[in-house]
């Protein structure tokens, strides 16, 4: 494409009310769409992947929008992406996302790096009054009255050809980011609240969220609290393990060793291949590592004491504790409801028992949060609150009298 097909077909999504619509699967064509969005300073992203056979999600489809446009760019069929990441990653072009956790963990395993900033439409949504975790069709119903399609929601987006109506759903996806961003931006701003989501948003683009300490993976293995310390050393290691060769394999951890078979081996510690054969859920992969296993459980059982893991075991709480979390939870009810936001996007109830137990780093206690109800959980906590009840209502008050 020339460069004056280029500047004509720019002019005339300039003039046009609906938004041009491409489908980009050649390496030509993906310069060409980088020609035409590198002057928008706000892109909408989705992706479209699978990940149920794979240790790492398949990218299949990638949705972007612009003011001007819509663009399904088909990863399958161009080689080098790098023209439009390096186009997003720039850090003077805002990311709208929904739900963005997915997604940019698709961005960090291409790039092992996250475009920057980012807004999140689905987290902007907890503070404008819509949930804590309301989808995408929903909100957009919502703020901008426009039905989204999820006819083809359970696509298998591997499968080539796409048909139309396929590429149709996946740019809805991204079709109302920016009006919904463009809506958000100007509510957040008259209630004064435009830079309370900044340090949301900067941790959801924080790299560890997306590579864990491998020496911390056994702390998400199921049914580690029956497994004594040293135990779980030979659990940790093992872990680990599991998780190089599911990467070197691209297959699921749980394809690789199940998490019970994991615990069952940590706790049994067999010493040969003939006890190892014992574990129930005794399959192929073992037979053929049988020896790797056995010698990580060697290496495992040499380390010293003073270097076992230690799980958190949890302290119950007493019947008091509880009372005061119900009453703590009446407290961000009130203030969420005054305020317009949703009771979870102040606080869960774990993170008000763990503020119960004596628990201060928690999100409840930073930024906005604390302003609208952190500080005051704490006043009641120390006894410089008083909660009562007038008629139907809720009062708090210094204790006092003010």
């Amino acid at each position: 494409m020339s460069v004056q097909e280029l500047k004509r077909i720019h002019w005339g999504l300039m003039l046009m009310e609906e938004l041009k619509e491409l489908f980009v699967d050649s390496q030509d064509k993906l310069s060409d769409l980088c020609a035409l969005i590198e002057s928008s300073d706000v892109i909408g992203i989705d992706t479209e992947f699978l990940r149920e056979k794979t240790y790492y999600a398949q990218l299949c489809l990638m949705q972007i929008a612009t003011d001007n446009l819509l663009a399904c760019v088909d990863p399958l069929s161009i080689s080098n992406l790098n023209p439009l990441l390096e186009l997003l990653y720039q850090p003077r072009r805002i990311k709208i996302m929904h739900s963005a956790r997915q997604d940019l963990e698709i961005f960090f395993d291409l790039k092992s790096g996250l475009p920057k900033p980012v807004f999140d439409t689905q987290i902007a949504a907890t503070l404008l009054g819509y949930g804590d975790q309301v989808g995408y069709a929903g909100l957009v119903k919502a703020m901008l009255s426009k039905t989204v399609d999820k006819e083809h929601s359970r696509t298998d987006w591997s499968q080539r050809p796409l048909d139309e109506a396929q590429i149709h759903y996946a740019l809805n996806d991204v079709r109302y980011l920016i009006p919904l961003y463009r809506q958000q931006q100007k509510r957040l701003a008259e209630k004064g609240r435009e830079q309370w989501l900044q340090p949301d948003f900067e941790s959801l683009t924080d790299t560890r969220l997306y590579a864990p300490d491998p020496q911390q993976l056994w702390r998400r293995v199921k049914g580690v609290n029956i497994l004594k310390r040293g135990q779980l050393a030979v659990l940790q290691q093992l872990t680990i393990w599991r998780e190089q060769c599911a990467k070197e394999l691209n297959r699921p951890r749980k394809w690789v060793l199940p998490d019970e078979v994991l615990v069952d081996i940590a706790r049994r510690c067999p010493g040969s291949v003939e006890a190892l054969e014992k574990i129930r859920g005794w399959n192929n992969f073992m037979k053929k590592n049988a020896d790797d296993i056995l010698t990580v459980i060697g290496q495992a059982r040499l380390i010293p004491e003073s270097q076992w893991p230690v799980a958190e075991r949890a302290i119950p709480m007493t019947p008091d504790q509880e009372s005061i979390v119900d009453l703590l939870m009446s407290v961000v009810r009130m203030r969420a409801f005054e305020n317009d936001v949703t009771p979870a996007a102040l606080v869960t109830r774990r993170e008000l028992e763990n503020l119960v137990m004596g628990e201060r780093n928690t999100s409840v206690l930073c930024g906005w949060r604390r302003k609208l109800v952190g500080n005051e959980l704490l006043r009641c906590l120390e006894g410089k609150k008083r909660i009562s009840i007038s008629g139907h209502t809720l009062r708090i008050a210094d204790v006092n009298g003010s």
